[in-house]
This record gives structure tokens, sequence and C-alpha cells, in this order.
């Protein structure tokens, strides 16, 4: 599991890309090639959860196996679970009382299991001409470039493009590009930007319609849902 509970981190793997403001993790199953990289200034953890064979999550038990921890997720880390993860890195486990270890272990494994989860998971495709304009995106998420223009970029027709996305990604360009448009919007946030900065920046004409993309993407307004610790919404 990997976060920083303070600053910005970027994780990318072969299949998607996931921008973490302040407490929010990213899960990675064992064998999952990963790096991670710092966007701004950020205090970087790693987790390392032994799984014995054959299981695939941190509930410890077979029933996970083909469920949501043998896939890449990203989890909220609440105060509790940051608390233990601090106190467990500052301790030393071969010297320690043995049974307190054992038991934050167990209640951090716990905390994990309970988690809620963010839709922040950005699809990479494979195609190596789409990957790059996604990429490019993903540097530069304000772009305001037609689906067009994209083809003509890439050398190739906007139907095969469509295509190109549906296939490999599982939506159309405009759903893709509103994951990478929230995924930045966490980064302001954790920066204690305002809701009309935000929405400015992503290339909205006003916070109000900003608000209304967020709010049918998540489910709940802005205010909500980028509120917290990481990142307090101002009007």
């Amino acid at each position: 599991m990997v976060f920083s509970s303070a600053g910005v981190t970027r994780v990318m793997t072969s299949e998607a890309a996931y921008v973490l403001p302040p407490r929010r993790a990213v899960w990675i199953p064992a064998n999952v090639e990963h790096a991670a990289s710092v966007l701004e200034d950020a205090d970087l953890h790693s987790v390392y959860v032994y799984q014995p064979r054959g299981i695939a999550g941190p509930s410890m038990s077979r029933s996970t196996i083909g469920g949501p921890w043998s896939r890449c997720r990203v989890i909220e880390v609440q105060p509790l679970l940051l608390d233990l993860i601090h106190q467990m890195g500052t301790e030393d486990a071969d010297t320690t009382e043995v049974q307190r270890y054992r038991s934050m272990c167990v209640l951090a494994l716990s905390e994990m299991r309970r988690s809620k989860t963010s839709p922040l998971g950005i699809v990479l495709p494979v195609d190596r001409r789409l990957r790059a304009l996604c990429e490019s995106f993903l540097e530069d998420p304000a772009r305001s470039q037609s689906l067009d223009s994209l083809a003509s970029e890439a050398g190739a027709s906007v139907s095969t493009i469509a295509r190109l996305f549906r296939k490999e990604i599982g939506s159309s360009f405009a759903s893709w590009r509103q994951q990478v448009l929230l995924a930045r919007a966490l980064t302001l946030a954790a920066q204690r930007k305002s809701m009309s900065h935000i929405a400015s920046e992503l290339g909205y004409s006003s916070a109000s319609a900003f608000a209304a993309m967020m709010t049918r993407l998540v489910g709940v307004p802005p205010s909500k849902f980028l509120s917290g610790r990481d990142g307090e919404l101002r009007r």
C-alpha cells in the first residue's frame, strides 16, 4: 500500500495511473510492477503486507481470491490507520514487545478492510499511440482538445481513436478525461485552492459547472468530496 501523509504522489502501473492527495492510498497486489513519484513535497509511505500463498488481500481470508483485493484500488486512510502506520514505522518488530506489534498489525489490517474506496484510478491503454496521448493529458489535464485534433496528433482517424478508447479503456474519451480532471482537482484541493480556482484551472466556465461535473462523477458535491484534512475547499 502506497500513500503520502502530506503532499501529492502519483503511482503508475502498466494498466493505470493513480494521483493521490493526502489520506488516500493505492493498494497494489503482489507481482504488480509499479512506480511512485512525488508531484510536490510529500511524506511518502510504503506498507508491505505479507500474504500466505493463494490469499489475495488484507482480509487474511481465502474468500478474497478474485475479489477487490486482487486488483489495484484506492482507499481512504483514516486517522487511526495513519497513526498505526506511523507507530509501527518507529518500532522494530524484532526488539519491541512482539504481542503489541502484532496487535497493531491486526488492527491496521482491520482498518484497511473497512476503508472506503475512491474512484481515482485512471485506466491507461496498451496501444502505443493512444497511451502517448493519455500520458500527455496526465501531464496537462486542463488542455482543451477535441477528439478530432487528438486523432490528427496520433495519425489516426477519429473513429479509430474512439474505438480504441472503448476497447482498451472501456469508456469514451470524454468520460476518461473527467477522471483525469478529478485527479487534478484532488491535487489542487490538497494545495488548499478554492473551488473557483480549481474550476478555472481545469477549464470550466464557472464553479457551478465544475460542481455539476463532480457531483455527477462521484455522487456528492465537491465541497464534500474534496474537503477534510487533505485540503479544505473554499468558495
